[in-house]
């Protein structure tokens, strides 16, 4: 139930992606983590300002055709996501295969 990451989330040419910009870790944890278990060029890389979610493109209410990296396990899943409440929330769903096959995630805009 707490937030684990602040992502900035930027649209270019209609299409979204996401970038770590702050990690929220306890005072006695790491505070600079590095994605040892990516398989990709983020293997070893630092974890803050890693982009996670990429090639979201605006379809009809949602966003979809891109892919979410989770850091904790290296994977890359594909993604959809969809705007909630007037565009406070967003609701990304990471899947392999189907939709169906999958987790979602409600991510809150940070209040400025």
């Amino acid at each position: 139930g707490k937030p684990s990451a602040l992502i900035r989330i930027t649209e270019n040419k209609g299409e979204l992606t996401g970038k770590i910009e702050k990690l929220f870790r306890a005072p006695d944890e790491d505070q600079n983590l590095k994605c040892q278990l990516c398989t990709d060029a983020r293997k070893d890389q630092p974890i803050i300002g890693m982009t996670i979610v990429s090639g979201l493109k605006k379809t009809g209410d949602e966003y979809t055709g891109g892919e979410i990296l989770d850091p904790k396990n290296g994977k890359v899943y594909k993604s959809k996501a969809t705007l909630r409440d007037g565009g406070q929330k967003l609701e990304v769903r990471g899947y392999i295969g189907a939709p169906m096959f999958g987790r979602s995630q409600i991510w809150h805009r940070e209040q400025q």
